[in-house]
């Protein structure tokens, strides 16, 4: 069987990414959520629980993580956030790799919040980006329980400008105007890429 065409939806926080997953997986796109595979890593059994103990101590309750724990022991802290994406990071992308060998769609979408941070654009076939304007996504992220404007920025520091996201993209779905004309912006990129497969 071919090889699906891979798609790599990013976005800040905010921007309304999660949903637009979900749009491409009502279209018939297999989708891999990042975050979610993530959540599988730090449950009970997970593959990251051993190491995040070993190196965070304290953080790991019952045999999983504690993600509050481990977000206030890495929130100021960069070089333990460092320390944690290296532990972390290469097992999401091992979990990609292994969805894409199960991946029976023509079309599949890796929903990666730092996509273009780590370097995963480059395994794209194309890159679709969720964008809003600033003060949607300040509204949205705000409106989340225990968020605070601090956390928010920092945050925000950490990931790549919504203009450069942009520029970068091969396709742009603007989430401030509803599900619906984000849902036709989804048809839209998906119509192209059919037409080009």
């Amino acid at each position: 069987m071919a090889r699906p065409y891979v798609i790599g939806l990013t976005g800040g926080i905010g921007m309304g990414k999660s949903e637009t997953a979900k749009l491409f997986a009502t279209e018939g796109v297999a989708v891999h959520d990042s975050d979610a595979a993530i959540a599988r890593l730090y449950g009970k059994g997970g593959a990251a629980v051993e190491a995040i103990a070993e190196v965070f101590p304290g953080t790991v309750k019952e045999d999983a993580v504690d993600r509050a724990a481990l977000s206030a022991r890495v929130v100021s802290d960069p070089a333990a956030l460092t320390r944690l994406e290296q532990l972390v990071h290469p097992l999401v992308a091992q979990a990609r790799q292994d969805f894409l060998k199960k991946a029976t769609a023509p079309i599949i979408l890796f929903d990666i919040p730092l996509l273009f941070e780590i370097g995963a654009d480059r395994e794209m076939d194309a890159v679709v980006v969720a964008s809003a304007p600033e003060q949607v996504r300040r509204a949205r992220v705000l409106a989340r329980p225990g968020m605070t404007a601090e956390k928010f920025e920092s945050l925000k520091a950490r990931q790549m400008d919504d203009t450069s996201k942009r520029q970068q993209a091969h396709y742009v779905v603007m989430t401030d105007k509803g599900l619906e004309h984000a849902r036709e912006q989804v048809k839209m990129i998906l119509a192209d890429i059919r037409n080009k497969l």
